[in-house]
């Protein structure tokens, strides 16, 4: 069984920009990082929303997720990796969802659960912010 099986389609959406994301990064491994940037690609009010309530757009945290992810090296595709981190922020979006599809907003509020990694940091509100 996928690890992503349980995802509604807006998710499974969001799991293909990701997995573009990494491609365009030339990652060989599919991070938190590139389910935000796929989390960010997808319209979805609760996403809006949520972003609003804690003063973040979406174009900005894109900006910075990007900037601070950097490019890898051009390398021979065989295959993209799951990274642990990814599989604990999934498993806890399956959590959130009670047993319902995993939607874009678990997958959010799993992201921001997640914690020390750099797209939690990305949208921690700066001082002086929201």
């Amino acid at each position: 069984m996928s690890v992503f099986s349980s995802f509604s389609p807006a998710a499974r959406r969001v799991l293909r920009t990701a997995e573009q994301e990494c491609r365009n990064h030339n990652h060989y491994y599919l991070g938190v990082e590139h389910l935000l940037l796929g989390l960010l690609h997808e319209p979805d009010e609760a996403i809006d929303r949520h972003l609003s309530e804690r003063g973040l757009e979406r174009a900005e945290i894109a900006a910075a997720a990007r900037r601070a992810m950097g490019t890898g090296e051009d390398r021979t595709w065989e295959g993209i990796l799951i990274t642990p981190r990814l599989r604990r922020v999934v498993a806890r979006a399956e959590s959130l969802a009670q047993g319902d599809l995993v939607g874009p907003e678990h997958l959010l509020l799993a992201v921001e659960e997640e914690a020390g990694g750099l797209a939690v940091q990305i949208l921690r509100p700066r001082p002086g912010e929201s």
